[in-house]
């Protein structure tokens, strides 16, 4: 081997480790990522609505195929309003033979009934058969997208457009992982009849057998739906939902680099919101599940995510639940929780200020949280960053990174009490994590 040739073949193989990402086998999960804009997750407690973990929740992303399940829930609407049967046979038209793969191939003019459409979208995936039962339900698929985006506004789903009922690429269509839960919840509940299309592992259609593009299904793991989807824009998404012990949970993850590490990882976020839900079963107080979630290392995405001390829950909402005040309250005496956020005691150690305020909002010595970490320089790049996005909110703040038991704590400084609950309360409307920290 000549010295040139070994040293093209070390090249070869260290460009191709930098571009194809890790390697078989070798999972991180896709919240590890500072790369990787694209993804998006979100873990939700079926039932009561409970966001237990949001990582870039609503910021806006393709949905590729999931888009589909929007499409199944104004066929699963048309069906029982009694405007069209499962047993209705639809012409393929042109257009919807024309789509292009994943595809079920039926030729324009062919036949097919709403049932197998339907179960050929859900499962298969099929583009042509999500414009088939577009076109069956509205006459037009463009009609049928303007249905999809008006029944995304009633749901409940803001940030969520659509222009085509099968997700193929168009820069116009969007969504967010937390919109797909409200859709996912949305199915389950209004027709729960119809949601086992999702759940179906393999289907025999005309000689063939096709199976589910949902390979959680099979993982014994209490897994019945809901979705997955694909394009070059979006990455690897999938929409996931699971019972265990008579709970269900809905997972979102958006942006996989593949099919593979996106399971992985939904599987991972899965696992712990059902160990966080037993745990509670077992009388643990874990009142606020995202602190469980970015201690087991999940969340740290393109821009830094705080995490918290193991001791310290705080809600991330405005008004935190009864139970969450009085356990903090039992538990702390100086802990004061209002229909506002949480309010902390001020840590004792020395603080090391990362610039001195132009202009405080008022005049004293409350402050607020923002996140704690275990490395300095983290934690001084997430004020940076929070600072960033409500720069009108601390602006002529000072900031700080504390350092307390071996955790770095963002902080902005310089706040009457009130201005800083105000504060906390503008982050928490937007689901920053904040606390209210009151002076020594």
């Amino acid at each position: 081997m000549t010295l040139l040739f070994r040293r093209t073949l070390v090249l070869r193989l260290s460009l191709s480790l930098l571009t194809v990402g890790p390697l078989p086998g070798a999972f991180t999960p896709e919240a590890h990522s500072r790369e990787n804009l694209r993804y998006a997750a979100i873990v939700v407690d079926a039932q009561t609505g409970e966001v237990m973990f949001a990582r870039h929740a609503d910021a806006r992303r393709y949905p590729a195929s999931i888009t589909k399940v929007m499409t199944l829930y104004l066929v699963f609407e048309a069906i029982t309003e009694g405007r069209i049967q499962l047993d209705d046979v639809i012409r393929v038209s042109p257009r919807a033979a024309s789509q292009p793969p994943s595809k079920l191939g039926l030729a324009a003019g062919q036949t097919i009934t709403v049932a197998d459409a339907i179960q050929a979208t859900a499962l298969r995936s099929a583009n042509d058969m999500a414009t088939a039962l577009a076109e069956h339900v509205a006459g037009s698929e463009a009609r049928f997208a303007a249905m999809m985006t008006l029944k995304a506004e009633s749901l409940g789903m803001t940030n969520s457009r659509f222009v085509n009922a099968n997700g193929l690429p168009d820069s116009r269509q969007i969504t967010t992982a937390r919109d797909l839960t409200v859709l996912s919840r949305a199915v389950m509940r209004d027709y729960p009849q119809y949601y086992r299309f999702f759940g179906v592992s393999s289907w025999t259609y005309q000689g063939r057998d096709y199976r589910n593009t949902n390979g959680l299904l099979s993982s014994g793991r209490g897994y019945d739906g809901i979705k997955t989807g694909y394009i070059n824009a979006s990455g690897y998404n999938l929409a996931a939902s699971a019972v265990r012990d008579g709970r269900r949970l809905i997972t979102v993850v958006l942006g996989g680099r593949s099919s593979a590490t996106r399971n992985a990882h939904v599987a991972e976020l899965m696992d712990t919101g059902f160990e966080i839900a037993e745990k509670r079963a077992g009388g643990e107080r874990i009142e606020v599940a995202q602190l469980y979630f970015e201690q087991k290392g999940y969340g740290i995405g393109p821009t830094p995510v705080p995490s918290a001390p193991p001791v310290v829950y705080a809600s991330a909402t405005p008004e935190p639940p009864a139970p969450l005040a009085q356990a903090m309250g039992d538990r702390d005496p100086d802990v004061v929780l209002t229909s506002g956020p949480a309010v902390l005691p001020s840590s004792t150690t020395a603080s090391l200020n990362s610039g001195t305020p132009a202009r405080r909002p008022a005049a004293g010595s409350w402050s607020v949280q923002v996140g704690a970490f275990r490395d300095r320089t983290v934690a001084a790049d997430w004020l940076t960053e929070v600072n960033r996005r409500f720069r009108s909110t601390f602006r002529g703040s000072g900031q700080s990174v504390e350092e307390a038991s071996g955790w770095y704590r963002s902080r902005f400084t310089g706040f009457t009490e009130a201005d800083a609950r105000a504060a906390c309360e503008t982050l928490s409307a937007r689901n920053v994590t904040c606390m209210v920290v009151r002076p020594d």
